[in-house]
């Protein structure tokens, strides 16, 4: 079990190192996180895209179903065209003649009406196939990047799966130099911080992410290290910068050694 933190100092480094850890892992999982959601925001864009595009494929199989019973409709006119138009030879009078007739210029009628809506149709059919292009188009971007995402989320998770167990680990070892009411106000503080953030160096005379002074005297008594300083507006333990960029280093090493080990 590892040795609890004695002197002031002692317990600020193992404060500071906590909150670097923990820091840390909250990055890993916030990018992990986000890379799931806009996986599942491509997947659903992509399923309405190809809902979009399917419909346009049938509305444009139904308009070349149209065009294609104008052109049987067209066969069939000419068809009955050239059966009243042998009738014609064998009528008895003018009467069965002319009927005949009115029933071959009918046809026509027919056939011309036929071919302007197979006119129409092409028409639709052009600019149904401009949008279809441009549908499929944008269904196969959207699919190349929801390969590249899924791709970079795999590749994030293999990378950072093995750094956050190991800093899970050293989180935990981190609490257990810790006193537990030092610890239960970190946690506190910790909790109550949106970017969880309960330990924060001194930068330009305030403590980090905050644009409130610190006054000078109080500066020097967190720079000293001779007690457990507490940030009267933010409500975060201080520590100075110098402290800080140790444990960083310190931090950063011991990652960096540990990652190589588990390699």
């Amino acid at each position: 079990m590892a040795k609890k933190a004695q002197n002031v100092e002692e317990k600020l480094r193992a404060l500071y190192d906590l909150q670097l850890i923990d820091s840390r892992v909250d990055k890993i999982r916030i990018i992990r996180g986000e890379l799931p959601l806009e996986v599942e925001d491509l997947e659903d864009e992509i399923a309405g895209l190809q809902t979009r595009l399917n419909n346009y494929q049938d509305e444009y199989k139904g308009l070349e179903g149209q065009v294609s019973e104008k052109k049987n409709a067209i066969k069939d006119a000419e068809a009955l065209m050239k059966k009243y138009a042998e009738q014609q030879n064998n009528v008895r009078n003018n009467r069965e003649f002319d009927s005949l007739n009115k029933e071959i210029e009918f046809q026509g009628l027919e056939i011309q009406l036929s071919k302007k809506k197979i006119k129409e149709i092409e028409a639709q059919l052009d600019q149904k196939k401009e949008v279809l292009e441009v549908a499929a188009a944008k269904l196969e971007e959207r699919n190349t990047d929801l390969e590249a995402k899924k791709s970079e989320l795999d590749e994030i998770i293999a990378e950072t799966q093995r750094e956050e167990e190991i800093l899970v680990a050293k989180s935990e070892e981190a609490q257990s130099q810790i006193e537990e009411r030092l610890l239960k106000a970190y946690t506190r503080i910790r909790q109550a911080s949106k970017n969880g953030l309960a330990v924060v160096p001194i930068e330009r005379e305030a403590s980090a992410g905050s644009f409130i002074t610190i006054p000078p005297q109080k500066q020097l008594d967190v720079a000293a290290r001779k007690k457990i300083i507490v940030d009267e507006h933010s409500g975060r333990i201080l520590v100075d910068k110098e402290l800080a960029d140790e444990q960083v280093e310190r931090i950063e090493k011991m990652l960096t050694s540990e990652l190589k080990k588990s390699k």
